[in-house]
């Protein structure tokens, strides 16, 4: 039993797993960051307030609303997809397509096999033959 765990650990998709997890709240903490201290207050700006929980709020019964909390939440989300996207996914599926295509490159320039090569001679004897001398 502890064997099979050992095993499962080990297997390369689940460190591949943990490596992707640690990365993507090290870099989620980055574009957090950016769009705290930048982005957020520079829209919050525009609506003339001090941060993007102002933007928005009104007041019912003493509850207290506000729909920059949550345009916050959605900008946060957004920024942070689109950054894992253009810098993390598109240049590793540019990657793995440049890779793909070497691989198939070398795949096509690959000497013929024996069996093409007799193939091919026996096809040139026999056109030698079919062919009438002048």
């Amino acid at each position: 039993m502890i064997q099979g765990f050992r095993q499962f650990l080990m297997r390369g998709n689940v460190i591949d797993l943990a490596v992707a997890v640690v990365i993507g709240a090290a870099f989620g903490k980055i574009v957090t960051a950016v769009v705290d201290g930048f982005i957020n207050p520079l829209i919050a700006a525009l609506f003339g307030q001090r941060d993007l929980s102002d933007v928005g709020t009104f007041t019912i019964h003493h509850a207290q609303f506000s729909l920059g909390v949550i345009l916050d939440a959605i900008l946060d989300f957004l920024i942070i997809a689109a950054s894992v996207y253009f810098l993390i996914v598109v240049p590793v599926n540019r990657l793995m397509a440049l890779r793909r295509r070497r691989e198939v490159e070398e795949v096509e320039e690959a000497p013929p096999s024996e069996e093409v090569i007799l193939l091919r001679d026996i096809r040139d004897l026999l056109a030698r033959q079919n062919t009438p001398s002048s």
